[in-house]
């Protein structure tokens, strides 16, 4: 199961995001919203962090104009490694070193043919482990 959110500058993808990750056959729930009348990001960023954060759901993709918005506000959540990425690259190596469970992109950044070939790779990349399992154990910080 994967969660796709947005908000108003990101509907469009969201819908084409959502389309690509059904033809690969995977369980998708859009969280919203499905109009493009202005709303506040953080609220849709929240929704999705806190079901990852619960155990809801395992992935979660957020697109605003630029993914910024939506990763700072993910990212508040206990267990919840939001990335922002722009290009394949930065979606493998979120997934593949960092563990990422929540991707994050600009609809007004990237266009649509990239921002489907990154969240095509996110999902299909397995975190590695071994010596990143360790820091990605870090990132959890609690102030002693």
């Amino acid at each position: 199961m994967i969660a796709v959110a947005s908000d108003h500058a990101g509907v469009a993808l969201k819908t084409e995001i959502c389309r690509v990750l059904r033809n690969l056959g995977l369980e998708v729930e859009d969280l919203g919203p499905s109009e493009t009348t202005s709303v506040d990001y953080p609220d849709y960023a929240h929704l999705m962090a806190r079901a990852v954060s619960d155990g809801r759901i395992d992935h979660g993709i957020l697109i605003c104009g630029t993914g910024i918005g939506m990763s700072m506000a993910a990212n508040r959540h206990p267990g919840v490694r939001a990335a922002l990425c722009h290009d394949a690259y930065t979606a493998e190596m979120a997934r593949r070193h960092n563990d990422a469970n929540v991707l994050c992109m600009g609809a007004r950044a990237i266009g649509g043919g990239v921002a489907s070939q990154i969240a095509r790779i996110f999902v299909e990349t397995p975190f590695e482990g071994d010596r990143h399992q360790r820091r990605v154990a870090k990132i959890e910080w609690e102030e002693s």
